[in-house]
């Protein structure tokens, strides 16, 4: 009797139908299922490549030596379930010889988990992997080029202080130096040793324990490393530099460096922008014979400077990012506690922008008792569109609560008010209040401004859209009469309020994105109402996804928990 398929296996063989190698490997990076070519082309059984991880197994440079994995394009577009191909790369046989390849990797939903396609084909014959020039610091001159071209493209193509720090010494190490050291001066100049790594075997490791906190930078020091974090100049500096009594706390790390990592030259540059020093770049040499000249400061020091932009570039994103963050803390309101009702909201930022845009949501208690809802989009992802959000939100809350008056009147005001919003370019709401009526049922009024309907899903799994109330978007005739709709909501029934960037994905209408959502909330009407949100987040939003997303779920009655 044949033993019954397991999902993987089925994978695998529906992998095979294709006419190139491929690979399935899971958001770990490691593989879950090869085809028969793809095991013909890397002379490798299944059973040696499943579970193993992909990067670490097979991806190579020309040399033959393992490719960082900050720099490799094919495992960054596995773990980010991205899209990308390319070409000129190496994936090592069985037999050790490398494969040329071209390749393109794309998300796919397989049922067993998140996982990513890679699909690669033969660019060449399999060879022996090069021999690399011994290692000795010399560099032609259109190495030294071709080298600051490289940090170039690598250090400002990521926003990221710590990844583009580490790409700099990758760049650097074995390629000039043996060891490389970078010491960061943080915004309260303070002195940090971010990393000391040296090239052991092929790849970049690195010594934790030279790591950490350093002393104050010492003003009338002359010693090499203390004139460079003050930005004075570059400087050389060996074993012997440190030997006579220390001036500084500074000077005692530098001696324990030297002893520690057996560097017989080295050259210390400093890390400038243009509003500071930033630290300083320390390169040295211990099995490389050659000591550093003249020349190789030159070029260490264009380096440092190249690398000096992306680093205050990343700083200056990071806060940035920070002050984003904080804005939209505070932007982003309380849910009331209301009796027999329960509610819940998830905010998240779009993936590309600096943490806050124009989505939100508001619920707020009326002075007669009534809870009101609203959800909207302010086109932008930027502070801008964070500043109009917040005037459209409290402009709403005062002419709420200072007005009992229908949804629609409150908006039509609000469509006044935005004439003089210079922050708000373009918006869409949703406003609704929800009550008892004289029959004891609770009652939802609403209006709706160019905003995604409601979606209503009762405890028993049907889901419908409230598609009545449907007008203009904000501003753009303000002298028009808006509509109210009204519906009873049955109990334990679920209003979901929500933002496009949950039903908007490139390739697909948005009629096919209304059902896509219909059908995940209808399935998850059983849960409780905290994983419903996380739930239907998850299982909704778009893998694709550019936009910021803004959700707020409530729940009528009390028979289930929240």
């Amino acid at each position: 009797m044949t033993a019954p398929e397991g999902p993987h296996e089925a994978v695998a063989r529906v992998l095979d139908a294709l006419g190139t190698g491929a690979f399935l490997a899971d958001d770990q990076g490691l593989i879950v299922a090869v085809n028969t070519r793809g095991e013909q082309l890397l002379d490798r059984p299944a059973s040696d490549l499943v579970g193993r991880d992909a990067h670490d197994l097979l991806h190579r440079t020309g040399w033959g030596e393992p490719v960082p994995r900050a720099q490799c394009r094919m495992r960054q577009s596995v773990i980010g379930r991205r899209t990308e191909q390319g070409e000129d790369e190496w994936l090592e046989r069985g037999d050790g010889t490398l494969l040329p390849v071209a390749w393109l990797a794309t998300p796919c939903d397989t049922g067993v988990r998140p996982s990513t396609l890679v699909l690669f084909h033969s660019a060449g014959h399999p060879g022996r992997p090069a021999q690399r020039p011994p290692a000795d610091g010399r560099l032609s001159e259109m190495e030294r080029l071709a080298l600051l071209a490289e940090t170039t493209t690598l250090l400002t193509s990521t926003l990221d202080i710590h990844e583009a720090l580490r790409r700099l010494i990758t760049l650097v190490v074995p390629r000039i130096a043996d060891w490389a050291v970078i010491d960061l001066i943080s915004q309260r100049d303070e002195v940090w040793r971010f990393a000391v790594a040296h090239a052991q075997g092929g790849t970049v490791v690195f010594r934790d324990d030279l790591q950490g906190p350093m002393p104050p930078v010492p003003q009338e020091s002359s010693m090499p490393l203390s004139r460079a974090l003050r930005g004075v100049a570059s400087s050389f500096a060996g074993p012997e530099t440190y030997q006579g009594p220390p001036d500084s706390g500074i000077a005692v790390e530098q001696r324990r460096l030297f002893e520690a990592t057996g560097m017989h030259s080295a050259v210390i540059v400093p890390l400038r922008s243009l509003h500071g020093v930033m630290g300083a770049l320390t390169l040295g040499r211990a099995d490389q014979p050659d000591h550093f000249t003249a020349t190789d400061t030159a070029l260490l020091e264009d380096i440092a400077r190249r690398a000096s932009l992306a680093l205050e570039n990343a700083r200056l994103y990071q806060r940035q990012r920070q002050v984003a963050e904080t804005m939209q803390r505070h932007l982003l309101p309380t849910l009331p506690r209301t009796p027999g009702r329960s509610m819940t909201a998830r905010y998240l930022p779009a993936p590309d922008a600096s943490e806050v845009g124009g989505d939100w949501y508001d619920a707020f208690t009326l002075t007669d008792g009534a809870t009101a809802l609203a959800i909207g989009d302010v086109v932008g992802h930027d502070l801008d569109a964070a500043a109009g959000m917040a005037q459209l939100r409290n402009m709403l809350r005062a002419y709420a609560v200072s007005q009992q008056k229908p949804p629609s009147k409150i908006v039509e005001w609000l469509d006044q008010a935005t004439l003089d919003m210079t922050e708000v370019s373009m918006a869409t709401l949703v406003f609704a209040r929800m009550s008892e009526n004289a029959a004891g049922q609770c009652e939802l009024s609403w209006t709706n401004a160019g905003h995604p309907p409601p979606l209503l899903v009762t405890r028993e799994g049907v889901a419908r859209y409230l598609t009545d109330g449907h007008g203009i978007l904000l501003g753009v005739t303000p002298e028009k009469v808006r509509p109210d709709a009204t519906a009873e909501l049955p109990p334990e029934a679920t209003l979901v309020l929500y933002t496009d960037g949950l039903i908007e994905s490139p390739g697909h209408t948005l009629d096919e994105g209304l059902e896509h959502l219909r059908r995940h909330a209808a399935a998850l009407a059983h849960r409780s109402l905290e994983d419903f949100t996380d739930q239907l987040l998850a299982r909704a939003r778009p893998p694709d996804n550019d936009d910021d997303v803004a959700l707020l779920a409530v729940r009528h009655g009390t028979g289930r928990p929240s």
